[in-house]
């Protein structure tokens, strides 16, 4: 008797040249994380942020001198803030704050952040002595400028020959002035940071072939940094819109809003609304017209300048 033994074909291998994909497993899966990771950070911002801004919506449209009971009046707040001269003079300062923040900060970060991430010699020392202003708080620079600006014993009674009377505080272009270079000394130093951690991710092939095409220093800033530093430049602007919609302790520490009411800008007219006047409907009327605008504005350059398109280059980052 004989035994017929038939093989079974060879299985089906790949093919030349291919190349086989390794199972999917949760440790090759390059992407975000779950929704469990932002869950802390959620509740966090929730509690926090949400629900206070809910509350001061709801009180907005109410009547209440922080000890009785909240009156619902309506419209009312909101119609008397749109017929208050402070509140729309108000309004023209946080702008002209704003812009002269944006106009002085951009150019004098951009060039500071590109200078920085060079190689110059001494350029470490010199950044971490131009970042101090950064680790101080807004109150602490007030104050100390508050000290240095002071008519009586500060610089300008030693300069009267370029402060005149010394007394900066005294007149609005002064004041405002005043307050513009503060911001400006302060928050610099964090918008050059920005821009010099943009600069350093420059591809340097760029400037090596702009160098054979015979492009000078000026050329290659113009046509290779700013490009490159374009999406860097839009996050600094939002960032510097959104601080000078709200700046409130120099402004408190500084001139108070004055004189008179010449450097009241909106956030320091809430606070004198509501702390002062005791009426928290009408500061929470100011505090919510104060969100809405810093958010349209906000979406109103990410819109203009195509921020919302741009993509990562990050591996799983879309």
């Amino acid at each position: 008797m004989t035994t017929k033994i038939t093989s079974a074909p060879p299985a089906a291998g790949p093919r030349k040249g291919s190349r086989r994909r390794p199972p999917a497993s949760s440790a090759t899966k390059v992407g975000r994380p779950g929704f469990a990771w932002a869950l802390p950070a959620a509740v966090f911002f929730a509690l926090f942020a949400i629900a206070p801004l809910i509350m001061v919506a709801v009180l907005s449209f109410m009547s209440w001198d922080g000890i009785g009971s909240p009156q619902f009046v309506g419209t009312d707040n909101w119609s008397r803030l749109m017929d208050d001269p402070v509140m729309l003079q108000s309004i023209w300062l946080t702008l002209l704050l704003t812009v002269l923040g944006v106009v002085i900060q951009t150019p004098l970060s951009i060039v500071l952040g590109v200078w920085a991430a060079g190689h110059q010699r001494n350029r470490a020392v010199l950044s971490v002595i131009y970042f101090i202003p950064l680790l101080l708080s807004a109150t602490a620079v007030s104050v100390l400028w508050r000290a240095l600006l002071d008519p009586n014993f500060g610089i300008p009674a030693d300069a009267t020959w370029l402060f005149g009377d010394g007394n900066l505080f005294g007149e609005q272009a002064t004041a405002i002035g005043v307050l513009a270079f503060v911001s400006t000394w302060q928050f610099t130093p964090f918008h050059t940071l920005i821009y010099q951690g943009a600069a350093r991710a420059v591809p340097q092939v760029l400037y090596q072939a702009a160098e054979i095409d015979g492009a000078g220093r000026y050329r290659q800033f113009f046509h290779i940094t700013l490009p490159q530093l374009r999406n860097s430049m839009i996050t600094s602007m939002i960032l510097m819109i959104v601080g000078g919609l709200t700046t409130f302790e120099t402004v408190l520490i500084l001139t108070q809003g004055g004189p008179g009411t010449d450097t009241t800008i909106s956030a320091y007219y809430m606070y004198d609304k509501a702390f002062k006047g005791f009426d928290f409907g009408a500061g929470s009327a100011i505090a919510l017209a104060l969100v809405v605008a810093a958010t349209i504005i906000s979406l109103i350059v990410v819109r203009v300048s195509g921020y919302d398109k741009m993509r990562s280059t990050m591996e799983g980052v879309s």
